[in-house]
């Protein structure tokens, strides 16, 4: 089903129809996002592609553009230095290039998290009409508490504003941290995360979501977080690998339950060989793109396992 799409008054005239063609394409014209995340090779080094039950294959960060290029994504979302590399060699895939990034190295006991941009948006947009890529959106992060969260909001303010006005969409990466936050996995407190992105005027805000409880009434509190961020649509992190069905149910209670608009899946997907990471974003997208149910798509990527196999 098709949704209004509200184009924020930042987006010029001239602009308008590369913004909706854009929002379009990420969304497959539901209104929902499937993103799948390839910035982890420096949030968390490389303790996510090594290591026991991980296929060779994942280290390679060519993996990543091979899941994009065969699964059913709405947008990949990564660093401009791996879509400098890969990019030539996979020109189809809907890219959002993520503008700040730090690793997991200085915890906050040691100092509050900041991170710093990366890249001008003028360079980006360099390098899109250089490259011919389909570079449709950019990303950033905030983290919400920390000392250094007025310059986060400086740095996002401006960086949606000229994305807006060259028809780019914006996806807030929003998660309170530092010595201030207690628990960061306070519905509360991510509620009030999500209100900011509102207010910074980001079209999708990606947050945590406390998949430690993973049961309905969590999914009917958590109403809290997408009623607060209004036309600033919230997708939810995947987190770390769990079981595919038990992943898949909790999606599906996302949407269904807190009316979330999606999801930025990682590990979910990458840690895995190719074609079973293929079939888990496909059994994603079936819930969140085609509005399948749980089992729908749980059957759905058994089915392709056993193809694979």
């Amino acid at each position: 089903m098709s949704q209004k799409i509200h184009i924020p008054l930042s987006v010029p005239k001239t602009k308008e129809k590369e913004y909706i063609d854009n929002y379009n394409l990420i969304t497959h014209g539901t209104g929902n996002l499937m993103m799948f995340a390839g910035d982890q090779k420096v949030e968390h080094l490389n303790d996510d592609f090594v290591g026991k039950n991980i296929p060779k294959e994942v280290a390679d960060p060519e993996h990543y553009f091979k899941i994009a290029e065969k699964a059913k994504i709405g947008v990949f979302a990564t660093q401009m230095g791996l879509l400098s590399f890969y990019g030539r060699d996979y020109p189809k895939i809907p890219y959002l290039i993520k503008m700040n990034s730090k690793t997991n190295l200085l915890t906050k006991q040691y100092k509050d998290p900041f991170s710093d941009i990366w890249i001008h948006l003028d360079e980006i947009l360099e390098f899109k009409k250089q490259s011919k890529l389909n570079i449709v959106g950019v990303g950033y992060t905030i983290y919400l508490g920390s000392w250094y969260e007025s310059n986060m909001f400086n740095q996002a303010a401006h960086l949606i504003y000229q994305a807006h006005k060259n028809g780019l969409i914006v996806v807030l990466w929003m998660y309170p941290r530092g010595v201030a936050v207690k628990n960061e996995k306070d519905i509360h407190l991510i509620a009030g995360g999500a209100g900011v992105a509102a207010c910074l005027g980001a079209d999708f805000v990606k947050v945590n979501y406390p998949y430690s409880k993973c049961d309905k009434y969590t999914a009917e509190k958590f109403k809290e977080v997408v009623n607060a961020a209004g036309r600033s649509k919230v997708i939810c992190v995947g987190g770390s690998k769990m079981k595919p069905k038990k992943f898949l149910k909790n999606i599906y209670n996302q949407k269904h339950t807190t009316g979330t608009y999606g999801n930025a899946i990682g590990r979910n997907i990458y840690q895995n060989n190719l074609d079973d990471a293929v079939n888990m974003a496909n059994a994603v997208s079936a819930i969140t793109l085609e509005n399948k149910s749980a089992e729908e798509a749980y059957n759905k990527y058994l089915k392709n396992e056993k193809k694979s196999c």
